[in-house]
Order: C-alpha cells, then structure tokens, then sequence
C-alpha cells in the first residue's frame, strides 16, 4: 500500500466524494453512472483509498451469487495514477470476497491487462451467467459494449500479485500470458474472440 494512502469502508459522509470520482470519469474511466441513492444504498460494500481526508480512489464488492462476486466502480483520480492504487484496491476487494464465502471474483472492463497482471483470466461472458442475467440483458449496449470479462478463483488467504502468470481462455483454447498482446485483441472479431460483448 502507498505511504500516504489507507484502504477503508466507505460510510454515507464518503458517498458525495465516491459520486465526484464516478462523475469525473465516467468517459474515461468506462465507468457506468450511479445514482447517489444508489451510492446510499450500498456504500457498505464500497472501500475507498483516502489520502489523508481526500477519497482518491474507491471500488465496491458486488454480489451476484452465493459464489459470485464483482469489481463495480473501480476509479482512482487521475493525478493519483501510476502508483498501484488500483492493485491495492482489487487486491482488498479478493481479499474480502475470500473472507466473505465466494468462491470467484469477476469484473467486466475495456482494460483486461490490469486485472491479467494480477492473475484474472479472460474468460467468455457466458462463464459469467449471474452478470448477464442481472445487468447485461437489459442494459441498452446488450452486444455491443467491447467489454471483456474476467474472473480470478479464490480461497482463503488469496492475494493478488503483479505480474503473476495468467491464462487467456478462448473457448476451448488456453494460452499461457504474462503480458497478453490487448490490441490483437482489440483487432480480432467477435467470433475469433469467442467473447459475446454485453456491458457492465
């Protein structure tokens, strides 16, 4: 963890900070919009990265299952970048979803590289049926967001570690991938993908 920066459970003072961050990166960051109701309901389950009394960062642990949890909302502010703010957070967020009984940890992104350096796989979205089910059918991109799922396996006492080895799972195929090649990716079709597009 940076020197200067702690993880911590948001509470309801830290929802108008976690909408400011949402807010500012909504383009940038692929973020989807939240409401502050929405913030209000389920700010328990958001941690934030505070520098000293500024939230400059924060992601929420999303069930979808009894086994099943996500990454949602996962920002840190832009001059704050670089310094691994963002591995700390999904590193509590493994860690928490262990501690809480789920057996999977999933997020959907336009940025795999980040999670694939941590030890997620890039997995089909079909692997993912809870997601689909709960947001993607109705979201108005179903198809045609360019997400990429990925998912990590957990246990007990997990952890998350830069530059682990990960897999590229393609259907049936699996390729071994320190630092997958994202813009081959970005270039291959949907069905050389085999990865069905639907939005977070």
């Amino acid at each position: 963890m940076n020197a200067t920066v702690t993880l911590r459970t948001a509470a309801i003072p830290d929802v108008a900070s976690i909408n400011r961050l949402i807010s500012d990166n909504l383009q940038v960051g692929h973020l989807l919009p939240r409401t502050i109701e929405d913030l209000q309901a389920h700010v328990g389950r958001f941690t934030v990265a505070a520098d000293g009394d500024r939230i400059v960062g924060c992601a929420e642990l999303a069930p979808l299952s009894a086994g099943v949890a996500e990454v949602r909302s996962l920002v840190v502010d832009e001059p704050l970048r670089g310094r691994h703010i963002g591995s700390d957070l999904i590193d509590h967020m493994a860690t928490s979803a262990a501690a809480s009984g789920f057996s999977t940890l999933c997020a959907f992104t336009h940025e795999p590289a980040r999670f694939v350096r941590l030890g997620f796989t890039i997995v089909p979205h079909i692997w993912v049926p809870e997601k689909v089910a709960l947001d993607c059918t109705s979201c108005p991109l179903f198809r045609h967001c360019g997400q990429y799922a990925v998912m990590l396996p957990l246990r007990a006492g997990v952890s998350v570690r830069p530059e682990r080895s990960a897999a590229l799972i393609q259907g049936s195929r699996s390729i071994a991938a320190r630092r997958p090649n994202i813009e081959r990716l970005h270039a291959t079709s949907p069905a050389e993908r085999e990865v069905e597009a639907v939005p977070a």
